[in-house]
């Protein structure tokens, strides 16, 4: 879905940039552009964010690590 009309951002890309290690919404204004414009899309754009982030620091179960 598009959160940004106006860039052009779908919540898929920032999610994207989350993966790609963007750990705050500051970091994924300035790699996407999201909320630089009307900034409507702010509030919608910062919960994705904070969720991704949250998601990418969970632990992965069942990994094993080398030691």
């Amino acid at each position: 879905m598009y959160v940004c009309l106006c860039k052009g951002v779908s919540d898929h890309k920032i999610r994207e940039v989350v993966e790609q290690g963007a750990r705050s919404f500051r970091e994924v204004r300035e790699q996407t552009g999201c909320a630089t414009q009307c900034g409507k899309c702010a509030c919608m754009a910062k919960t994705i964010t904070r969720e991704a982030v949250a998601r990418e620091m969970m632990p992965a179960e069942g990994l094993a690590y080398a030691v």
